[in-house]
């Protein structure tokens, strides 16, 4: 089992950066794939990016590249999602979650995630 925390959601004004924080707790694996997705009113939930916690290997949807950067800390069990050039259609509620299998990661498939956290909400306005 593993438990998954976000934090740093908020508002910002289009154009402004927000870095959202994703704490791991639980049991551990020698590799994960850690992802970001987010979810907007009336949509179905879509992968913004996702890393895999060995290799470091990153992947992201075409909406965010060259905007959105994901990281890990792995001392600190922690995910990151640094957020620049927000724009309004970035408002969603952003959920972190993780993987044991690598090999689905570039996929950013909600279905293949065992673990997600509760979310944190991101407000972009124009």
């Amino acid at each position: 089992q593993v438990e998954l925390v976000e934090s740093g959601g908020g508002s910002v004004q289009a154009g402004g950066s927000l870095r959202l924080s994703c704490a791991a707790s639980g049991s551990t694996y020698s590799s994960y794939c850690m992802s970001w997705f987010r979810e907007a009113p009336g949509k179905e939930r879509e992968g913004v990016a996702a890393i895999t916690t060995g290799g470091g290997n990153t992947y992201y949807a075409d909406s965010v590249k060259g905007r959105f950067t994901i990281s890990q800390d792995n001392a600190k069990n922690t995910l990151y999602l640094q957020m620049n050039s927000l724009k309004p259609e970035d408002t969603a509620l952003y959920y972190c979650a993780a993987g044991r299998f690598l090999w689905l990661c570039p996929r950013l498939r909600p279905a293949d995630f065992s673990y997600w956290g509760q979310g944190t909400q991101v407000t972009v306005s124009s």
